[in-house]
This record gives structure tokens, C-alpha cells and sequence, in this order.
């Protein structure tokens, strides 16, 4: 009997002994995960700033000064506005002001700060066939092309971008349809590679072309209407809405892009590459004191 009692002791011992270090592989399973998912930060952003190399310049410095690995998503502004107002990003770097008050106002992303600015420009083909190239206003170079009916590319994707080209538009009085109007769904650098192909116009950021112009036949033929003003602001994600977002991480990163010392990286961005810099600091700024 005390024999047969001593194996059931044993046998009990050991199956109590294998549940708990299944119970600690688990633990350690389970905290590892937590770790992992609390180092990584999930970054949605328009698609300028990544044509345009900037975010292939920040990342890997965000990364080795913080420890934090980043998930990029690099899509059109109204996309990366949607992903964050779901909480499936836990930082937004986009550049649609008006469109981004909204998320504001629903509570959906929280802590918009100014990053950097550059400014749109319409390009097209050297010999220009609308003649749009000593029109002042981004709207009367548009009617012009549509007048011609010369091809321009849109990007028809409800970018920041897009945005921006359906309001001069409409301040021209227009709703451009046609052969000569296409819509491309792509990103900014993909645009610009069909506007070239074709021999069209299009809207674009000035970083991205200045990034790509050496592999494009286009000129810069409007600039500079104010109207072209081009803010890029970061938000986070609101935790206090979303549980599961690293609202941490989303947090280091976009005081990461305000700081002194990325700040002072934006500033000089391009002017090796480029000869000038693609986007202007604006970190601490007010929005009526940009561009001035």
C-alpha cells in the first residue's frame, strides 16, 4: 500500500511539475509578445514622404536612439487618416489640414503638432501645350489645361494631393472629365512616372519631384501661388479610444519628429542631393506663421 501510494505521489509530483513549467513557458511566452508588441510602433503616412527618401533618412535613426522598430504604411492622406481614426496605426505624418480636424474633433487622434512644410507645383511637359507657364493661380493654370484639353494625371485617390487638386477645381469652376483627364490611383512617385510617360500634367509635392527629377521629362511651370501651400502635421492615435494602440511609442515618435535634432535633419534634407532643401521645419510653429 505505502508503495503504491509513493508512485501515485510521484506520478502526481510530476505531472504537477510538467503543468508548471508549461505554465512558465507560457508566462514567458506571453511577455515576450507584450515586450515585442510594446517595442514596435506602427507609422501610417502619406506617400511623399516616403517617395521623397525622408523617411528612409529618420527611421533608422528613430530606431537606434529609442530601441522602438517601425511598421511603416506609406498610402494616400485620406487612407492613413482612415487607418489611425480606427485605431489600426498608433502615430499619423500626413499633410490634408482641414481633412485632419476632423479626426480631432471626433477624438479619434489627438496631439496634432506641426512637423515641416513644402509646397505643391503643377509640372508638365517642357513645351507646355496649355500654355500655363506664366499663369500666376494654380486654378487658372488648370482651366487652361482643360481648355486644351491637354492630358493631366490625377492621383485619384483622396490623398492629400487629390484633395488639394479637386479645391482648384472647383475654385476654377470646373469638373474635369474626358480622354484627357486620367486617373492614376497610385502614389505621388507613380504618378509622376505616368505624367512623364505621357507627356502630362499633374499636381505634385515639391519634394517628391525634386527626389525623382532626374528620371522624369517634366517641368516645374506653377509655383509658388499660395494657394500650393503644403503643412505636414503628426497625431497620435488615442489610446483612450483604442486599448491596444502603443500609445508610448506613438507618443516617442512623434516628439521624435519635433525635436531640435530632427528638426535640424529636415532642414537640410535634399540640399546634397537636390540643391535645395525638400521640406522646411516647422516644429513650434503656428499654421498662419508657415510660409511667410
Amino acid at each position: 500500500m505505502h508503495i503504491k501510494n509513493g508512485r501515485r505521489l510521484k506520478h502526481a509530483l510530476k505531472r504537477y511539475v510538467v503543468a508548471l513549467a508549461a505554465v512558465s513557458m507560457l508566462q514567458v511566452w506571453w511577455i515576450c509578445s507584450v515586450q515585442a508588441a510594446s517595442q514596435h510602433v506602427i507609422l501610417v503616412t502619406t506617400t511623399s514622404t516616403q517617395d521623397s527618401g525622408l523617411l528612409d533618412a529618420l527611421v533608422p535613426l528613430f530606431e537606434t536612439r529609442t530601441g522602438y522598430v517601425v511598421k511603416t504604411v506609406s498610402v494616400g492622406t485620406g487612407q492613413a487618416l482612415a487607418l489611425g481614426g480606427r485605431g489600426e496605426a498608433y502615430v499619423v505624418l500626413v499633410h490634408a489640414p482641414e481633412a485632419e480636424k476632423k479626426y480631432l474633433a471626433e477624438g479619434t487622434l489627438i496631439n496634432r503638432q506641426l512637423v515641416m512644410h513644402n509646397d505643391f507645383i503643377v509640372v508638365g511637359p517642357k513645351e507646355d501645350p496649355a500654355q500655363i507657364r506664366s499663369v500666376k493661380k494654380a486654378s487658372d493654370a488648370l482651366r487652361k489645361i482643360a481648355e486644351a484639353k491637354a492630358a493631366f494625371v490625377s492621383r485619384g485617390d483622396n490623398s492629400g494631393t487629390y484633395q488639394l487638386e479637386r479645391r482648384l477645381w472647383k475654385d476654377g469652376g470646373l469638373n474635369p472629365s474626358g480622354d484627357w483627364y486620367l486617373q492614376s490611383g497610385q502614389g505621388m512617385g507613380q504618378t509622376l512616372g505616368i505624367a512623364s510617360e505621357k507627356r502630362a500634367y499633374t499636381l505634385t509635392d515639391r519634394g517628391t519631384f525634386l527626389a525623382l527629377k532626374k528620371r522624369l521629362t517634366l517641368d516645374i511651370l506653377i509655383e509658388r501661388d499660395p494657394s500650393l501651400l503644403n503643412v505636414y502635421s503628426v497625431m497620435e492615435v488615442n489610446a483612450a479610444r483604442f486599448p491596444k494602440v502603443n500609445a508610448t511609442g506613438g507618443k516617442v515618435f512623434a516628439d521624435f519628429l519635433v525635436s531640435a535634432e530632427t528638426q535640424a535633419l529636415i532642414k537640410m534634407f535634399g540640399i546634397e542631393k537636390c540643391g535645395e532643401p525638400l521640406f522646411y521645419p516647422d516644429a513650434g510653429k503656428r499654421e498662419e506663421e508657415i510660409g511667410r
